[in-house]
């Protein structure tokens, strides 16, 4: 997989992520609302949530919201929570290696300071 593949592969994947977290917090959210609240489109929502229900992952049922008019509730399914743990793992890791390696740019970054600020002093 080519370095742009990936990282549009990671960028899915963590929509994905954040998707499946914000339905399990709060499985009455409308798409508009899942869409505000993640800062995608409502077609990107609209998408993701087809594939996730394609996948098994999230399955939709019916219900009468207060307003009289029928809504949707959207439910992680039993290999939706798997998904997701699997993904949240992952997304783990990789956050972890992006830290690690910040953490030793800053330390490099740091050496390099206090070399040129004792090569000034003499």
């Amino acid at each position: 997989m080519g370095t742009v593949s990936r990282k549009k592969f990671q960028e899915e994947n963590e929509d994905i992520l954040m998707l499946l977290r914000a339905i399990e917090a709060n499985p009455r959210l409308t798409q508009r609302e899942l869409a505000a609240r993640m800062g995608l489109s409502l077609g990107k929502i609209n998408f993701l949530i087809k594939a996730l229900i394609k996948k098994g992952l999230v399955k939709v049922k019916n219900f009468k919201s207060s307003s009289n008019k029928i809504a949707y509730l959207y439910c992680l399914t039993p290999r939706g929570i798997e998904e997701k743990a699997k993904i949240t793992y992952h997304f783990l890791k990789m956050k972890m290696s992006e830290y690690e390696k910040l953490e030793e740019e800053i330390r490099q970054l740091k050496h390099e300071v206090m070399t040129d600020d004792i090569a000034k002093i003499f």
